[in-house]
């Protein structure tokens, strides 16, 4: 786990409050300048957003524009960051909120030799070691497997499942032990239709009746119109960060991937006027310049 330092905050920040009060109002994840350089490329570049409490989140954007990456900030496995990160009132990475997080990568991170039932027995023994605690975590365990619609597999070989399933059997850990929070990295991927709005059903009611806080990655822009609030990312910024509608609204489009589109439409025209200006600017400086004076003529050489 990794601990990010802290930029000063001024007294009115909500990052200065007390770090076990997770009020309604304060953030679940607070960013500031958050950048990640990995060699001589810069991944994140100085991001600054909130994740409000008790609501889904969608991250979307292109594959490759850091999305993944952000999401390991978020959790604390991340190297190479600077800025701020907050989550959950604390420093993004702090041993107190290993319990209060749940984590889903893109790949299935589930034993294939154990079946869907004892891989959860296990991580719940992870969460929960001890006798005492037996009894909560066979609980657990039945009440994720019928969360994630794996009743009629419980006692199947992971590696036996289909690659939809397996995926369910990783969100199943994650939701062990009811985390506040939920970072689930583009879980829908290679899913059939059906199967994805069960999820989303499932995310939902994660959001209403537990008031848990969901970052959910997606390129898939269709997926965007199920989040409360967007944050679309471009080529490691943040391009808006929005409700669907405000967003509509503000770009006159009438779904998300246009209103995407636009945006992006936007900051490349922003770009192209911004390197025209530098290369005019450039250019006038050049010509402003004196012509170097032309070397004085040597004197001819005396005749022996």
């Amino acid at each position: 786990m990794v601990n990010y330092g802290r930029a000063p905050a001024t007294p009115a920040d909500p990052a200065d409050t007390d770090p076990a009060d997770t009020a309604a109002g304060t953030p679940a994840v607070r960013a500031r300048a958050l950048t990640v350089v990995r060699g001589h490329r810069t991944v994140l570049d100085d991001l600054a957003f909130d994740v409000p409490p008790g609501r889904i989140t969608g991250l979307l954007g292109p594959s490759g524009c850091g999305k993944s990456t952000l999401m390991r900030a978020v959790v604390g496995t991340q190297d190479k960051v600077s800025g701020t990160l907050d989550v959950l009132g604390r420093p993004a990475g702090h041993p107190a909120l290993r319990p209060r997080i749940g984590y889903v990568t893109q790949a299935p991170a589930v034993y294939d030799d154990l079946t869907v039932r004892q891989n959860l027995d296990y991580f719940a023994a992870v969460l929960r070691p001890g006798r005492a605690a037996r009894t909560e975590r066979r609980e657990s365990v039945r009440r994720t497997i019928e969360d994630v619609g794996l009743t009629s597999h419980a006692d199947a070989l992971a590696g036996r499942l289909s690659g939809g399933q397996r995926s369910r059997v990783s969100l199943a850990v994650a939701l062990l032990g009811t985390p506040e929070l939920l970072v689930l990295d583009e879980p829908t991927v290679g899913l059939d239709p059906v199967l994805r709005r069960d999820l989303w059903d499932l995310f939902h009611r994660l959001a209403a009746d537990r008031g848990a806080t969901l970052l959910v990655s997606s390129h898939v822009m269709d997926e965007a119109e199920r989040c409360h609030r967007l944050l679309l990312m471009r080529e490691g910024r943040i391009l808006a960060e929005d409700t669907p509608d405000a967003l509509r609204a503000r770009t006159r489009t009438d779904t998300v991937e246009e209103a995407f589109l636009h945006l992006v439409d936007e900051a490349e025209a922003a770009e192209a006027a911004t390197a025209e200006a530098a290369a005019g600017a450039g250019a006038e400086a050049a010509a402003a310049e004196p012509a170097p004076a032309a070397p004085a003529p040597h004197p001819p050489e005396p005749t022996p």
